[in-house]
């Protein structure tokens, strides 16, 4: 089982960059999908997570606005559309995977993660 994230890049400040994540091994089409950030030396933070119809999501707040996560289950892909960003936004960024299909903004409560993929925003 798999979550292989793309999409990460180099943007200057108020840029977009649109992240994928694609499992492989199951259908994720029954999960919580999820998007965490983490800059070295801190820890991994939550940016947004989607259920498993897609039709509920909940955003981090400094994210809200700007990002939007959206889903394909039957591509078993998770996106992350990233308008105006800024050099705050500079991280890793994480996909993630819950089995129970819950929200929810708690890294422990993730069952399967990504590589990562990194984003950086210059000014």
């Amino acid at each position: 089982v798999q979550l292989q994230a793309s999409g990460g890049g180099l943007v200057q400040a108020g840029g977009t960059l649109r992240l994928s994540c694609t499992g492989s091994g199951r259908s994720f089409r029954n999960y919580a999908m999820g998007w965490f950030r983490q800059v070295p030396g801190k820890e991994r933070e939550f940016a947004a997570v989607i259920n498993w119809s897609g039709k509920m999501t909940i955003y981090e707040e400094s994210v809200k606005g700007r990002f939007t996560i959206s889903r394909d289950s039957a591509e078993n892909t998770v996106y992350l559309q990233m308008n105006s960003l800024k050099p705050e936004d500079t991280a890793i960024y994480y996909c993630s995977a819950r089995k129970w299909g819950v929200l929810s903004g708690r890294k422990d409560e993730y069952d399967y993660w990504g590589q990562g993929t990194q984003v950086t925003v210059s000014s």
